[in-house]
């Protein structure tokens, strides 16, 4: 993600009125918190290849800080993420009286459905592709994701 694609991201984040947003690929992890008032804090911890201080992000009214920190080793390291491969809604079971696709603790194959999104009135089911077991389910049910979100952590062991 380069510094343009997180101006936009902040400036959206500053338009919806979200209180916090969490942003974590392979790569880097970014949190974007709006405080009371009108100031907002967008931390960016960079796990690759360090970023340059940025500068912050042009807005009408409300003061950016972007900090770079220092890569973090996360005791989550040991898991395959699940991503999100489209933008849609995120749903845990295939309508709403039928069991959860999937639920932590669940041992998993290899083109196991996981969950199914919602995208454009097309319900798309989301497959495994890795064995495992479920730690972590990372999105609430029902609700938006983005493309390349985390959606589940599976420990392959």
């Amino acid at each position: 993600m380069d510094l343009k694609e997180i101006q936009n991201l902040i400036k959206f984040v500053a338009k919806s009125g979200t209180s916090e947003v969490k942003l974590e690929t392979d790569d880097f992890k970014i949190t974007i918190k709006t405080g009371s008032g009108d100031s907002m804090t967008t931390v960016v911890q960079q796990t690759a290849v360090p970023m340059q201080q940025a500068a912050p992000a042009p807005h009408e009214a409300a003061p950016v800080q972007v900090q770079i920190a220092a890569p973090v080793v996360s005791e989550d390291s040991k898991y395959i993420t699940v991503k999100s491969p489209i933008i849609g809604t995120f749903y845990r079971r295939p309508s709403p009286d039928k069991p959860l696709f999937a639920e932590v603790g669940q041992t998993i194959s290899e083109g196991d459905v996981l969950c199914v999104i919602e995208a454009m009135k097309l319900f798309n089911e989301i497959e495994s592709e890795i064995s495992g077991k479920i730690v972590k389910i990372l999105v609430d049910d029902a609700t938006p994701v983005e493309f390349d979100q985390p959606l589940f952590l599976v420990d392959p062991s």
